[in-house]
């Protein structure tokens, strides 16, 4: 084999359609460009690459890239996303999910828990229900949950993505947000999902946009949604009115910090169903930085605690650096 074969893989795997952040993300830490001339080498390397991108390991030993899962996931809210893409983010989210449920904590998982009885589960320790309470939900049912910070393609074409695996399933967010209501309904929308059975084990769901800005809904979708909402807000149709019709950040912020309390509804999400029922977003942004302050960065939450609740020696030291990179730990 000569001695650029690593540079032609790295080519192939881009050709295929991958990222070249993911392809960095998967190479092995322990591979030297020396060891080109190792065909056992060669061949644990394509094998290692294989297991973490979704690939299948014997056509890669000869040069041809093919992805596994390809045919696995069902995408919600379709782009301009090609079907070449749509395999790339199948088979990458089916692999990332089946590691992460592998490190996970043991837990019953969401299905058949409705949204009611979440709610009042996650309120008896806590005034509201939120993103920081619903991502730790999720751990302790042995769902792991995690912000992805390397995406399979170029453009990241994905909002967020649920896979079903064992009996319990994985959540990856991949919309990034500076604030936490931006992501509370995104995480229950997909934690509704896993507990309405939409995601079979073995397969995934892919939600392109988000849910809560998408002008059309499957049935799926729209009980995804109305589960969500009952979760953070206890009904399924929250009735939200305003007494003015015109009103600023300053006033909304005002209206939502002292309705919230009363009807333990987060401020934040309260101003975001304002929102969506209003379409008054610049006011709705605004009115969040009163609420929360400076904008963060909201992964760094969710990644820290995935940090800590991950058995990392249930992973191989490799599948340990590729998890590390996808959710860019080494920052947080």
């Amino acid at each position: 084999m000569a001695d650029n074969d690593s540079d032609q893989l790295r080519k192939d795997l881009r050709r295929a359609g991958l990222s070249p952040a993911a392809i960095d993300a998967a190479w092995p830490t322990w591979w030297q460009d020396d060891l080109s001339q190792s065909p056992s080498a060669r061949a644990e390397l394509r094998f290692a690459l294989a297991r973490k991108l979704g690939l299948a390991p014997k056509p890669l030993l000869g040069e041809r890239v093919e992805f596994v899962w390809k045919d696995k996931a069902r995408f919600k809210h379709l782009g301009t996303e090609s079907d070449a893409e749509r395999e790339v983010l199948s088979s990458f989210g089916m692999s990332v999910g089946r590691l992460l449920t592998r490190a996970a904590p043991l837990g019953r998982g969401f299905s058949g828990i409705g949204a009611e009885e979440l709610r009042a589960s996650i309120l008896r320790s806590n005034e509201y229900v939120d993103l920081r309470n619903l991502s730790q939900t999720c751990w302790a049912l042995g769902v792991p949950v995690v912000h992805l910070r390397v995406f399979p393609l170029v453009v990241k074409a994905m909002h967020a993505m649920v896979v079903g695996e064992r009996h319990v399933g994985a959540i990856m967010l991949g919309r990034d947000a500076s604030y936490p209501a931006l992501l509370a309904f995104t995480l229950a929308h997909e934690i509704g999902h896993l507990a309405l059975a939409h995601v079979a084990p073995g397969s995934a769901l892919v939600d392109i946009e988000d849910p809560i800005k998408a002008k059309e809904a499957d049935d799926e979708e729209k009980a995804a949604d109305e589960y969500a909402l009952t979760l953070l807000t206890g009904s399924p149709k929250p009735e939200i009115t305003t007494e003015m019709a015109r009103y600023n950040h300053t006033m909304l912020t005002a209206a939502v910090t002292q309705a919230g309390p009363q009807h333990r509804i987060e401020p934040g999400t309260l101003a975001l169903c304002v929102g969506h029922l209003q379409h008054n977003w610049p006011v709705v942004m605004s009115a969040l930085r009163r609420i929360y302050g400076e904008p963060v960065p909201i992964w760094k939450a969710i990644n820290t605690l995935a940090r800590n609740e991950i058995d990392w020696s249930a992973l191989l030291e490799d599948d340990r650096s590729f998890v590390e990179a996808l959710l860019k730990l080494s920052d947080v």
